[in-house]
């Protein structure tokens, strides 16, 4: 008998710091999730937790400094070293090493070589790539450049961007015809990049590469901004316009995961 108390109360002990843990964290991510603020009543409701539970809890995370409370506005919000932890994550995040696993796995469902890409200076440039086992297909050495303006990818992040801003930096850039099929009007690349943002996803339809055709879609930071694109790309026999869709869909679906596994977050109203 005394035994089985004594495992008990370890037990009880033990369960006691991790559900405090627990706790505390379900409110760091509320009150995250809140943006402007949030007060206590709403926090112990939103999180389950007897009100006295959450004030303790939140008391503590103020001191610690991961939260800081308004005492005007009646509102809780994330403190300063939640930043600074936030910030650690931030700078050790590597975006070739993080999204290999989902390329990967992209090129298994698509059959076609997946990009990674970085905007540099007006262009993208190829961080990675998984390529296809097609012995026809699309190759891009790391450090490769293309123009922002006629590649999947640069399309992808240039449409990512406010619609002003992507703008102006068209405007900045020397808009050369590579191929027949490339856009130089800033019209046309206006309405192209309108496009994109409405169905998500970049079309380079041979605007950089004579019989190349490539998907692209942006991967988003913490503030909702391009941080890079991943992108689909093959001979044009192998993407015909049937498969446009079906393959702009698993793309985003791509970017998305690697966009969250970043810390990152898709502006309001996109996936």
């Amino acid at each position: 008998m005394d035994g089985d108390h004594g495992q008990q109360g370890t037990r009880a002990e033990a369960a006691g710091p991790v559900q405090a843990l627990s706790r505390s964290l379900d409110l760091l991510e509320c009150i995250a999730a809140a943006g402007d603020g949030i007060g206590s009543a709403e926090l112990a409701a939103l999180t389950g937790q007897p009100p006295s539970t959450a004030h303790r809890l939140l008391k503590n995370l103020e001191q610690r400094g991961y939260a800081a409370f308004d005492e005007d506005r009646g509102r809780w919000f994330i403190g300063v070293q939640a930043f600074t932890v936030g910030g650690a994550f931030l700078r050790r995040r590597n975006h070739a090493v993080i999204a290999r696993p989902v390329m990967r796995r992209l090129m298994e469902e698509s059959g076609e070589t997946v990009n990674l890409a970085v905007e540099d200076k007006g262009e993208a440039v190829i961080l990675t790539q998984v390529e296809c086992r097609e012995m026809m297909r699309a190759l891009s050495q790391p450090g490769t450049r293309a123009p922002l303006y006629c590649s999947g990818v640069g399309k992808a992040m240039l449409a990512a961007l406010p619609e002003e801003e992507a703008l102006a930096v068209l405007e900045g850039l020397p808009l050369r015809r590579i191929t027949d099929r490339t856009l130089t009007g800033p019209d046309d690349l206006a309405r192209d990049l309108a496009e994109t943002r409405r169905r998500g996803y970049a079309v380079d339809d041979e605007e950089h590469s004579v019989g190349l055709r490539c998907v692209a879609a942006a991967i988003h930071d913490e503030h909702g901004r391009p941080l890079c694109a991943l992108s689909i790309s093959g001979p044009a026999v192998r993407i015909p316009d049937g498969r446009i869709a079906e393959l702009g869909a698993l793309v985003v679906r791509a970017a998305g995961e690697i966009t969250r596994a970043l810390g990152g977050s898709a502006p309001q109203g996109r996936d």
